[in-house]
C-alpha cells in the first residue's frame, strides 16, 4: 500500500461506523488493523480492491494474492452462496448484517463457518459504488457442535440400519421364498438406510452360463434389465466380479470399462449411473449371486453402508437359494403338465394349422416364446418348406417359394445336423444367411431350432423364436427335445394324412378340370366350372384368365369368374402387362401370392378393382408351354394369407392345363382364320384366272416405253411404294405384276383391288374384311384383302376413286401397317407393299380437295409414267402382230398377213384408248378375217377421222368423239359383250366416270328425244 493510502487511512477515526461511508478510506481505517476481524472492499464487479491481513489467514493466500481476482477465483463454490447477498447490497444500498456462512475454502480441507457484514460504499451521488465486507471466524465452536451432531446422526443412522436388517429378515421370511414379490419392499426398506437409484439382484447360473436377473426396484433398474433376463455372464457386470469375496463400490470410470462387454451397463451409464457397490450374495455352496446398487451422483457408498449391505446380503443369499429351487421345482414341475397337454393335444387332432397353434399354446405356458413354426423336408426340392407357423413373422422372413435351403438357413443346417441349436442376440448377428438377417431386422433376438426325429429318419425342425434376449438356455433345449418327439411322431401321422387327402382332392380338381377343357374348346364358357372345381381346395372368391397381347405388351381379360361381386369389372379389357402383379410373376417365370398390402403398391386400375371388392390375398400362375409365355391364371380372396405354398403345385398343373387348351383354342382358330384365307384366296385367284390378260410381258421397245420401264428393276428391290400414272388402257397392270415378280415377295400373293369397280359401301369391307355380325348382311366373318396381301403386294388401281372417308384408314395401313377389321376391335398386324394406279391426276384432285394430301405424298414415293400409245407409235406393229397371233390362236384361225395400208392405218390412228382399244379392234378383225390376211374394219377409224375433223384437236375432244361413236354403234348400250365399255376396253364404271368428266350427255349419242 502506497504511503499516500496510508496518510489517509490514518485521518479517519477509528470509532467511526456509519450506515454508509463516503469513501474507502473511513471503512479501510476502522477495520484495517483489526487482527481478528477479517475485512475486504469489492467493486460492482465482486473483485476485491482491498483486503486486511486478518482476512488473508482466514483464505489461507498472500493479501496481495486477493486483488484484482474476483470473488469466485478465490472463494470456489463458497461465493455461490455470498454473491446473491452481495447483490442485494449493491441494488438496494442498504447493509446486510450478521449473515453466517459455512463452505469449504478451496485451500482448506475442513468446513468453514463464518459471521459477515456487508456494508455499501458510496460515492458522491448517493450511488453505491463498493462493498465493504467484515468477517469473524466462527470455525471452532462450529466444528465442536458439528462433531456432536455428526455422532449423533451416524448413531442413528446405525438405529436405521439395525432395524431395516430386521425389516428385511422379517420381509423374506413373509414372502414364503417368493423373494421376487418381496424385493419391491426390500428395496424400499434399504432406501431408507443407504440411499439409491437403482437396485436388482443376480443369480449365477454357471451350467448355462449365464445370469438371470432374479428382482428389480429403484428408478433405474429397469432402463436395461427386466425380471427373469438372462444375461451371458461375458456381458453381464457380475461376470467380472465372480471372484470378489466382500463388497466393493465401483467408481464411473470401472463401470465405463465394464460397460465396454456389457450394453446393458452402458445403456444405465447413459441414463445417468454414476457410482455402484456390488455386494455377493454367498451361501454355503458359494457365491450364488450378487446385490447391486447404484447412485446417479458421484458419491461412493460408505464402509458402514458396504458393512449393512453384507449384512442385508447374508439373509438375501439363503432367500434367493432358496426361491432358486423353488422356482425350479415350480417349472418342472409345469413342464410335465404342458408335456401331458401337449400328449393330449397331439391324439386329438390332425390337421397341421390346427395343431401347431395349439401346442404353442402349451408350451408358452412353460416357455415363453413370439413365434414357433414347423419345417418339414420336401425331397422333390432337397429343401425345408415351411407348412405351418402361428404369426406373420414366418411369412414375412420366408423366401416366396416357401423354401429354406439345407446350407443358407439355420433350420437346414439343424436339420442336416440332427441336432439342436440355441442362438442368442450376440450369435445371430453374426449368421450370413438372408432368412436371419431379415429375422434380426424385424425385431428375433433369440432362437432356438430343433430336429424332428422319427424311427425312419429326419422328418423337420420344430423353431422357436423370441423378441427378448436369452429366452432359451441348456434345460429349456432339454425340454423342448422331449416336446419334438412327441411332436414328431404326431406330425408324421399328420403329415402322411394331410398328404393323401391333399393327393386324393388335387386329383379329383385336375380330373374335373381336364374334362371340362375337353368338353368345350371356348375357354371362356367352362372358366366358370374350373374356378368351381378349384374353389373345393382353395375357397377362393375371384378368379380371372389374363393373355398376353404380344403386339402391344397389354393382357386382355379373357375370362372372369367374380360371382359375389359388388360392382361391375372395368370396361377396359386390357392392362399393362409390366407394372402388374401377373405382369411380375410372367416375367419370374413362377407362381407369387401377393398380400393386400402388396396388390394395393401396384396402382393400376385393375388392382385399385380388387382392393375395392375386398381381396386380401392374389395368387398369379403364369400359363407357359414350351413356346411361348401365354399369360397367367389368377385367384383371388377375401381372406389373408389365403393362398400357402403348398397350394403352388396344384395351382400349377391346373394353369399347365388351361395353357395347354388355350394353346388349342389358338390353334384351332388360326387354323380356322387360315382355312377362311384360304378359301378367300381360292375365291380370289379364280376370278384373277377367269380376269386374267395372259400378258406374259410387255410388248414393246420404244424409248419411250424404256423410259418408263427402266425404274422397275430398282424399286422392285425394294419396299417402296409404287404410283403407276398414266391414261387408261397403258398397262398400268402389267407394270405393277411385273414389279410384283421382280421383288423379294414373289413367292407371295399379287392381290388386286380396283377401286372404281367396288360399290363405296363395300369397299372398306373389301379392303379391310369385316367380323360377324358387324352389319346387316355379314353373317360370318370376312377376310379383307389387306390380309390376304399380308407379305406380298396389294395392287390398288383406280386408287383416286377411293372416298375421302376411308383414305385416313388406307393412311393408317401405309405408315403403321396395322387396322382393324369392320366392326372389330383387335388390331390386325400387315406387312405388305403398296402399288396404286391411277388415270387420274392426283395432285390437281389434292387442289381441289378431292383427295388427301398426306395419303397423297404416302402414294407418291416413286411414281412411274407409262406412255399413251400415241407416244410410242413404233411398238403399234408389235402390238398388232402379237395380238393378232394371240386371238388367231384363240379362235382356230390362221392369219399370216397383215396388210401394209392396214399397218399404216394403225400406225396413225390416235389410240384415245390406248393398248386396250388397240386389243379390243384387232380382236374383232380376226373375227371379220376369213382368210389368212387380216381384214381390218378400217372404215370406223375412218368415220371417226371425219367426226373429229373439227378445228378442235386437243386429247379430250379426240376422246370425246370417239366415246360418242362407239356409243352410237352400240345403240347406248354401255355394259356386256356388245356393249360400248368392251368395244373401247374399259370397265363400265370407268366408262361412266368418262362420259361424266367428257359431259358426254344421252343426246349426244342418241338424238334428241322424240316429242
Amino acid at each position: 500500500m502506497s504511503a499516500q493510502a496510508e496518510a489517509r487511512i490514518n485521518r479517519v477515526p477509528a470509532n467511526t461506523t456509519p450506515d454508509a461511508f463516503s469513501g474507502p478510506e473511513q471503512l479501510l481505517a476502522a477495520f484495517f488493523s483489526a487482527s481478528n476481524v477479517g475485512f475486504y472492499i469489492l467493486d460492482k464487479d465482486l473483485s476485491y480492491v482491498a483486503v486486511n491481513h486478518a482476512l488473508a489467514d482466514i483464505n489461507g493466500r498472500p493479501a496481495a494474492a486477493h486483488l484484482g481476482k474476483t470473488l469466485r477465483e478465490v472463494l470456489g463454490e463458497l461465493a455461490d452462496k455470498i454473491e446473491p447477498d452481495l447483490q442485494r447490497v449493491l441494488n438496494s444500498g442498504k447493509p446486510v448484517m450478521k449473515l453466517e456462512v459455512s463452505g469449504v475454502l478451496p485451500t482448506r480441507p475442513d468446513v468453514e463457518h463464518q459471521l459477515a457484514h456487508y456494508f455499501p460504499i458510496q460515492d458522491g451521488t448517493g450511488q453505491v459504488k463498493q462493498i465493504g465486507v467484515v468477517v469473524v471466524g466462527n470455525t471452532g465452536r462450529r466444528g465442536l457442535e458439528q462433531a456432536i451432531t455428526t455422532l449423533a446422526d451416524r448413531l442413528q443412522q446405525e438405529k436405521a440400519r439395525l432395524q431395516a436388517v430386521l425389516e428385511v429378515s422379517t420381509a423374506l421370511a413373509e414372502s414364503k421364498a417368493d423373494f421376487e414379490q418381496a424385493f419391491p419392499a426390500i428395496s424400499a426398506i434399504l432406501q431408507k438406510a443407504v440411499p439409491h437409484d437403482s437396485a436388482f439382484v443376480t443369480m449365477v447360473d454357471q451350467l448355462a452360463g449365464t445370469i438371470i436377473v432374479r428382482a428389480l426396484g429403484g428408478s433405474l433398474s429397469n432402463v436395461a434389465y427386466e425380471h427373469g433376463q438372462r444375461i451371458p455372464i461375458h456381458e453381464s457386470l457380475s461376470g467380472p466380479l465372480l471372484e470378489e469375496l466382500e463388497p466393493r463400490n465401483l467408481i464411473r470410470g470401472e463401470l465405463e470399462k465394464f460397460a465396454q462387454a456389457s450394453p446393458r451397463l452402458k445403456e444405465l451409464l447413459e441414463q445417468g449411473l454414476c457410482t455402484a457397490c456390488c455386494v455377493p450374495l454367498k451361501t454355503p455352496r458359494g457365491t450364488v449371486g450378487f446385490l447391486f446398487l447404484g447412485r446417479r451422483d458421484d458419491v461412493a457408498f460408505a464402509a458402514q453402508d458396504l458393512d449393512f449391505l453384507k449384512r442385508v446380503a447374508s439373509e438375501m443369499a439363503l432367500a434367493v437359494e432358496g426361491s432358486t429351487i423353488q422356482s425350479a421345482l415350480v417349472r418342472e414341475k409345469e413342464r410335465l403338465r404342458v408335456l401331458q397337454e401337449i400328449d393330449t393335444t397331439l391324439l386329438s387332432s390332425l390337421d397341421l394349422q390346427d395343431l401347431l397353434p395349439a401346442v404353442s399354446a402349451c408350451l408358452r405356458k412353460a416357455l415363453p416364446h413370439d413365434h414357433v413354426a414347423v419345417s418339414f423336408y420336401d425331397a422333390s426340392a432337397n429343401a425345408l418348406r415351411s407348412h405351418a407357423n402361428t404369426s406373420d413373422l414366418k411369412r414375412k422372413i420366408l423366401p416366396e417359394t416357401g423354401l429354406l435351403g439345407l446350407d443358407d438357413t439355420l433350420t437346414g443346417q439343424t436339420f442336416v445336423e440332427g441336432k439342436s441349436k440355441v442362438l442368442m442376440h450376440a450369435d445371430l448377428v453374426h449368421v450370413p444367411f438372408r432368412v436371419t438377417k431379415k429375422a434380426l431386422e424385424l425385431g428375433v433376438r433369440s432362437s432356438c431350432f430343433i430336429p424332428l426325429l422319427t424311427a425312419k429318419g429326419p422328418l423337420g425342425v420344430l423353431t422357436l423364436s423370441s423378441h427378448s434376449d436369452h429366452a432359451f438356455d441348456a434345460e429349456d433345449v432339454g425340454f423342448l427335445e422331449q416336446v419334438a418327439a412327441a411332436l414328431a411322431h404326431s406330425l408324421g401321422n399328420a403329415l402322411a394324412h394331410k398328404a393323401l387327402r391333399m393327393e386324393e382332392e388335387r386329383l379329383r380338381v385336375l380330373l374335373k378340370t381336364g374334362s371340362s377343357l375337353a368338353s368345350n374348346l371356348d375357354i371362356r364358357q367352362v372358366f366358370p366350372s374350373i374356378s368351381a372345381h378349384v374353389r373345393h381346395v382353395t375357397h377362393h372368391e375371384f378368379a380371372s384368365l389374363l393373355v398376353l397381347d404380344d403386339s402391344r405388351g397389354l393382357f386382355r381379360r379373357y375370362a372372369t369368374d367374380f360371382p359375389l361381386a359388388k360392382g361391375s369389372l372395368p370396361p377396359d379389357v386390357t392392362g399393362p402387362g409390366d407394372n402388374s402383379p401377373a405382369g411380375k410373376a410372367l416375367r419370374l417365370g413362377e407362381p407369387l401370392i401377393f398380400t393386400k398390402e402388396e396388390i394395393a403398391a401396384f396402382d393400376i386400375d385393375a388392382t385399385t378393382y380388387l382392393i375395392e371388392e375386398g381381396i386380401q390375398s392374389l395368387c398369379c400362375i403364369p400359363l407357359t408351354t414350351s413356346k411361348d409365355m401365354l399369360g397367367t391364371l389368377n385367384f383371388g380372396s377375401t381372406r389373408p394369407n389365403a393362398f400357402q405354398a403348398e397350394n403352388l403345385e396344384l395351382f400349377s398343373q391346373i394353369a399347365a392345363q388351361v395353357a395347354g387348351a388355350l394353346e388349342n383354342e389358338r390353334a384351332y382358330r388360326e387354323i380356322e382364320q387360315l382355312k377362311n384365307r384360304l378359301a378367300a384366296e381360292k375365291q380370289y385367284l379364280e376370278s384373277e384366272i377367269r380376269t386374267e390378260l395372259n400378258f406374259d410381258e410387255i410388248i414393246g421397245d420404244s424409248p419411250a416405253l424404256k423410259k418408263a420401264l427402266d425404274p422397275v428393276p430398282i424399286v422392285a428391290d425394294s419396299d417402296a411404294t409404287v404410283l403407276i400414272l398414266g391414261e387408261t388402257g397403258t398397262g398400268k397392270e402389267l407394270v405393277a405384276r411385273a414389279i410384283h415378280r421382280m421383288s423379294r415377295r414373289k413367292e407371295r400373293n399379287f392381290i388386286k383391288v380396283n377401286c372404281a369397280a367396288i360399290p363405296t359401301g363395300l369397299l372398306e369391307s373389301e379392303l379391310f374384311g369385316h367380323e360377324k355380325g358387324a352389319f346387316t348382311g355379314a353373317v360370318r366373318q370376312k377376310i379383307g384383302r389387306m390380309e390376304l396381301a399380308d407379305h406380298g403386294t396389294l395392287f390398288l388401281d383406280e386408287v383416286g376413286e377411293i372416298p375421302l372417308e376411308l383414305q385416313p384408314k388406307l393412311l393408317r395401313v401405309l405408315q403403321d401397317h396395322e387396322f382393324e377389321r369392320l366392326g372389330g376391335t383387335r388390331t390386325i398386324k400387315v406387312d405388305l407393299r403398296l402399288v396404286a394406279a391411277t388415270n387420274c391426276d392426283l395432285a390437281r384432285d389434292v387442289a381441289e380437295g378431292q383427295f388427301r394430301s398426306d395419303l397423297f405424298y404416302r402414294l407418291n414415293v416413286f411414281p412411274i409414267h407409262m406412255p399413251s400409245l400415241r407416244e410410242r407409235r413404233q411398238d403399234i406393229p408389235m402390238l398388232v402382230s402379237h395380238f393378232v397371233r394371240h386371238y388367231a390362236l384363240r379362235m382356230d384361225r390362221r392369219i399370216e398377213t397383215v396388210p401394209a395400208e392396214t399397218m399404216k392405218a394403225l400406225t396413225n390412228w390416235h389410240w384415245p384408248g390406248n393398248v386396250r382399244e388397240l386389243e379390243n379392234f384387232i380382236e374383232r378383225s380376226v373375227i371379220l378375217s376369213e382368210d389368212t390376211v387380216l381384214r381390218a374394219p378400217l372404215a370406223e377409224l375412218e368415220i371417226e377421222m371425219q367426226e373429229g375433223g373439227s378445228s378442235d384437236h386437243t386429247l379430250d375432244t379426240a376422246e370425246r368423239l370417239h366415246i360418242i361413236g362407239v356409243l352410237r354403234e352400240t345403240g347406248g348400250l354401255l355394259s356386256g359383250p356388245t356393249g360400248a365399255a368392251h368395244r373401247l376396253g374399259l370397265k363400265r364404271t370407268t366408262l361412266q366416270s368418262k362420259m361424266q368428266r367428257l359431259r358426254i350427255a344421252r343426246e349426244d349419242y342418241l338424238g334428241p328425244k322424240q316429242s
